[in-house]
């Protein structure tokens, strides 16, 4: 059953996403620059006032500090979105390893284990020259000592 929406919620989450596409475009680019061009061109009209200086100031901090807040709203939602698919890659390709699936919600040494982890991969498949030929650690452990007639070498699931 999906949930409710709130209203409120809707209308700024689609006021973001207009908001966001809008000011990504060349055409918003170049009304800021034309701003600028504007208020230099005016500068010496009011005589380099400091009233002149603040409101380039202040229009530019105001604009900033609401972008900062779009621009991360946005990447927050294309993160989650990039996020699912690669579980939904993960989840469905077999002889992948499922211990990567919402590896973003692992803490930052949680996530420097697996890395120190996955590059035992690395090395084992630098040895083999090639490094697209094995999908887990498990199986490039398997293929190595196989491909060389080694024991198999020890894992952190044995």
């Amino acid at each position: 059953m999906p949930r409710k929406r709130n209203i409120v919620s809707t209308l700024l989450e689609r006021f973001s996403y207009q908001a966001t596409r809008a000011t990504g475009t060349s055409l918003a680019f170049m009304l800021a620059v034309t701003v600028i061009v504007v208020w230099a061109i005016t500068g010496p009209l009011f005589g380099f006032s400091d009233t002149w200086q603040l409101v380039i100031n202040t229009g530019t901090t105001i604009v900033t500090f609401l972008m900062v807040f779009l621009i991360q709203r946005a990447q927050n939602k294309d993160a989650l979105a990039i996020h699912l698919k690669l579980n939904e890659i993960v989840a469905a390709m077999e002889g992948a390893s499922n211990r990567l699936i919402d590896v973003e919600d692992l803490s930052e040494p949680e996530i420097d284990a697996l890395r120190s982890y996955y590059k035992r991969l690395i090395d084992l498949a630098r040895e083999d020259d090639v490094l697209t030929m094995t999908h887990s650690i498990e199986e490039a452990a398997e293929r190595h000592g196989y491909k060389y007639k080694k024991p198999k070498p020890k894992t952190a699931a044995d």
